[in-house]
C-alpha cells in the first residue's frame, strides 16, 4: 500500500530522479534517494512544509541538482520504476530511514548539514536526518 499518492506518471518521475541522482550507487543507493524524497513529503517540516506530491517534492527549488541536467529527462526504465514503487510503498533503508537530506561531497562527510547530524555515508553520498527538535514528525510517519 502506498504511503504517498502516486499515479503512474509520478512513479515515472520518481524513477527518473532515482536514476539521475544515484544510478552509480546501485539499487540501494537509488532506494536511499527515494527514501529521502518520500520522507520530505511525509514529514511536513523544516524546508519541506507543504509538500504533498512527488512532483512538488522533485521540483521544489534547489532540492535536486539532477533536474537541471538532461539525463533526468530521459525515459524511465523498468528497474528504476520498480525501485520507485518500493519507496512509494514505504520501504525504507538505513541510513535514509529518517533522513531529509543527502549530498555528495568531494571528500569526507561534514558532521552536520543544514545544522542536522550526519547519519552515515553510503558509497559517495552522505545522509542527514533531522533532530527531534527540528522535525519530530519524521519519527512518526510510519
Amino acid at each position: 500500500m502506498a504511503v504517498v499518492k502516486a499515479r503512474q506518471k509520478d512513479v515515472d518521475l520518481l524513477a527518473r530522479l532515482l536514476r539521475a541522482e544515484a544510478e552509480g550507487e546501485g539499487e540501494k543507493g537509488m532506494i536511499l534517494v527515494g527514501n529521502v524524497g518520500i520522507n520530505r513529503i511525509r514529514a511536513n517540516c523544516s524546508d519541506f512544509k507543504g509538500l504533498r506530491t512527488i512532483p512538488q517534492m522533485i521540483y521544489q527549488p534547489h532540492a535536486f541538482e539532477a533536474v537541471i541536467h538532461g539525463y533526468f529527462y530521459q525515459k524511465p526504465r523498468d528497474r528504476e520504476r520498480r525501485l520507485a514503487r518500493r519507496t512509494i510503498n514505504g520501504e525504507r533503508q538505513w541510513p535514509a530511514k529518517f533522513s531529509l537530506w543527502y549530498f555528495r561531497p568531494q571528500g569526507d562527510c561534514p558532521p552536520t548539514w543544514y545544522n542536522q547530524p550526519l547519519v552515515a555515508r553510503y558509497k559517495k553520498h552522505c545522509f542527514y536526518q533531522p533532530t527531534g527538535t527540528e522535525c519530530e514528525n519524521i519519527y512518526n510517519t510510519f
